[in-house]
């Protein structure tokens, strides 16, 4: 008879924890409870990556109309009601979440609908005053966006909030140049809201390869969107019922919105973590070592608060980790090394592995590029550009980057990122075979180096 209440005690019911709370409990038979404050799911599915990509198919959608035209479509013009797709997309998140529900309680995990905090190395405290006892803890909180420290900064909005607005501003100002910043500048200028979009560094994107964000940037320009790098606000103020703003760059406008995309923080605060001998770092996030361990032995932490890695699939990986190293007696440590990544933005963008820049800096490289207009588009009459990009060890030949600028680049690198993280090289690419006509056969057919560092 095991002295605790529980083998183990989970704290958030995002993907990491849920996963990591019902394979423990189905595949290695530990007694397990998790509790989540919020709603299960967790950011991705409440308000990250489901709605926003939801949000990104139906931003579409009226570039489609226009291009049905160009391809002899005959129809009516079309509109866009976010009240019907707000509607629909609510549903879509209670019926997730309910699934989520009923994946904990079929794995019999026992569920604890309240905030829980630590009381010691092996006590969680709930909301409600009870205590329960665990011989393992898992903190799987995630992050939360973050507001700059600026006055009135609440009269703007952060990315948690876009989901629930009453009705879509006419226009919007966004603060911020990361994927989140883009990637709903992009979805509300394709939803017919004036967009406007801030960021204080020379480009957007930061740390992505500059080649490819610098066509992302042109094209979302080319689309609409009213980018200024180089630029802050300094203040806002409320003017009616809109937000003034003054911003660096001398302008002063008015808004109906003001979305602040400027980083998120790991949920931390108010845990008990440091209290017990958990340590925490700059940003509040939990430090781990390789098998996600804290320095108090029976703590773990998995997800955006240990602020690794901060995608879903990766939290998912790490909970996996953890059931096999604590529950199995396999000790495996979650790898971190050239993890394939999507930016939905417009155009989307898909990477895996090292930009030119960071290539070059370790070893001699050759660089391959191909950027054209698209068949489908350029057929419609439009202007845009995607990007195929390889960067390639000279002295193995091996890839040592892939990034594609380009419709449905979040498919394509899935399929290439298998090949990188083989080892694949650019003979293997070139060995394959291309399909044609696709935009992806350009990633297999070029044979002369661009550039080579």
């Amino acid at each position: 008879m095991s002295d605790f209440d529980y083998d183990l005690f989970v704290i958030g019911g995002g993907s990491g924890g849920v996963r990591a709370a019902r394979v423990a409990a189905g595949e290695a038979d530990a007694k397990v409870a998790l509790a989540e404050e919020s709603r299960y799911g967790g950011t991705c599915v409440i308000r990250g990556c489901v709605p926003k990509k939801l949000m990104v198919f139906a931003s579409l959608y009226g570039e489609m109309v226009d291009d049905a035209r160009a391809y002899g479509w005959d129809h009516a013009d079309a509109s866009f009601n976010w009240k019907t797709f707000q509607t629909k997309l609510q549903a879509e998140l209670e019926r997730l979440e309910g699934v989520y529900q009923k994946l904990l309680d079929n794995s019999g995990v026992d569920r604890f609908d309240q905030r829980a905090t630590i009381a010691d190395a092996h006590t969680v405290e709930l909301a409600d005053g009870t205590r329960k006892t665990a011989k393992h803890i898992l903190v799987a909180t995630g992050g939360w966006p973050v507001r700059p420290d600026l006055e009135n900064a609440d009269l703007g909005i952060v990315s948690n909030d876009i989901f629930d607005l009453p009705e879509l501003p006419k226009n919007i100002l966004i603060i911020g140049g990361g994927y989140i910043a883009c990637e709903f500048a992009g979805v509300l200028n394709g939803m017919g809201v004036e967009v406007t979009q801030y960021y204080r560094g020379a480009q957007i994107l930061r740390g992505f390869d500059d080649e490819a964000r610098g066509l992302i940037a042109e094209e979302m320009k080319n689309r609409g969107v009213d980018l200024h790098c180089g630029t802050d606000i300094l203040e806002l103020s409320k003017d009616g019922d809109g937000i003034k703003i003054k911003a660096t760059n001398g302008t002063e406008k008015v808004f109906d919105q003001v979305l602040f995309a400027t980083g998120r923080s790991p949920n931390t605060d108010g845990m008990g973590l440091e209290e017990v001998g958990v340590e925490l770092g700059r940003k509040g996030e939990i430090v781990v070592d390789e098998y996600s361990q804290t320095a108090v032995p029976s703590i773990y932490a998995i997800g955006d608060v240990t602020d690794r890695v901060n995608l879903t699939p990766v939290a998912i990986r790490e909970g996996m980790a953890f059931v096999e190293t604590v529950f199995k007696g396999n000790p495996t440590k979650p790898d971190h090394d050239l993890i394939p990544t999507a930016i939905f933005t417009q155009p989307e963008m898909g990477t895996i592995g090292m930009t030119e820049e960071e290539a070059r800096d370790q070893e001699p490289v050759h660089v391959y590029v191909s950027s054209f207009k698209p068949m489908q588009q350029n057929f419609a009459g439009r202007s845009d550009r995607v990007l195929m990009k390889l960067i390639v060890s000279q002295e193995t030949d091996r890839i040592l980057g892939c990034h594609i600028v380009a419709p449905q680049a979040g498919e394509m690198i899935q399929m290439a990122g298998i090949a990188v993280k083989m080892g694949a090289t650019k003979k293997d690419f070139d060995n394959t075979v291309a399909v044609h006509p696709t935009m992806s056969e350009e990633i297999v057919t070029m044979r002369e180096p661009t550039r080579s560092t």
